[in-house]
């Protein structure tokens, strides 16, 4: 028995750090259209940014801790919302990179992954992303949202640990693509329900009032960080 666990550690720890091959080209270029399919028909959106709200409250969730803040709970609903509170001082520079956290969380992912799998780190990728889904559970409080999370998490550890090569290559290039794809969304969408009146407490309004810059610039940061983000990954998915 200690033999066996003694060889398996080591093949385990091999699995995880090592590198896998780059799938096909045309791997990558059908992954990307198959995530553009997902992001882009305003039905299937509705379904798939779930996905990108986890991502978001989870970054506001990663900041609130990094930067001292207590986080007390996040909640995702079915409208494809959510809500993420943190105790703490309700100013200064740990509150306001908490709540510029949300927008820019998607995409900075999609280009962290986009860097790991430009690196052959496929497996890492994966069970990278399932360790932060587990950990984004425990402070999960809403059936809805435990579920998603579970959903997602539980997707992730099947195809980590059950799938050959080619279906995690191929699962964890749509999941970056599409992060990075759907990471630029949101941002549009905020800056038209801003035009017409709406999202008067959006996030871009909290930095505002935080920090006396225009919510349209914090706006245009988000535009931008998504942007360079999509280009930036984009090559590093497309070997360039």
């Amino acid at each position: 028995m200690d033999s066996t666990a003694a060889t398996a550690l080591p093949d385990l720890w091999d699995r995880l750090v090592g590198t896998q091959p780059d799938p096909d080209l045309w791997v990558v270029f059908a992954t990307a259209v198959a995530a553009l399919a997902v992001v882009v028909p305003h039905n299937l959106w509705r379904i798939s940014r779930n996905a990108i709200t986890i991502a978001h409250e989870g970054g506001h969730g990663l900041v609130a801790l990094l930067t001292g803040r207590q986080l007390t709970g996040i909640r995702l609903h079915s409208d494809t919302s959510g809500l993420t509170v943190s105790r703490g001082k309700p100013h200064g520079l740990g509150m306001i990179l908490t709540a510029a956290a949300g927008y820019t969380a998607p995409p900075l992912l999609g280009l962290g992954g986009a860097a790991l799998l430009g690196a052959g780190r496929i497996t890492l990728l994966l069970w990278l992303a399932t360790a932060l889904l587990v950990a984004m559970l425990v402070m999960i409080r809403n059936a809805y949202g435990a579920l998603t999370v579970v959903l997602t998490g539980g997707t992730f550890l099947l195809v980590s640990w059950l799938a050959g090569p080619q279906v995690q290559a191929a699962f964890a290039f749509a999941v970056v693509w599409f992060l990075l794809l759907g990471g630029v969304r949101p941002a549009f969408e905020l800056q038209v329900k801003r035009r017409r009146g709406g999202a008067g407490d959006s996030d871009a309004d909290q930095l505002s009032r935080l920090t006396h810059v225009p919510a349209g610039m914090w706006l245009f940061l988000f535009h931008v960080v998504s942007l360079c983000a999509l280009m930036g990954g984009g090559r590093w998915l497309l070997g360039m």
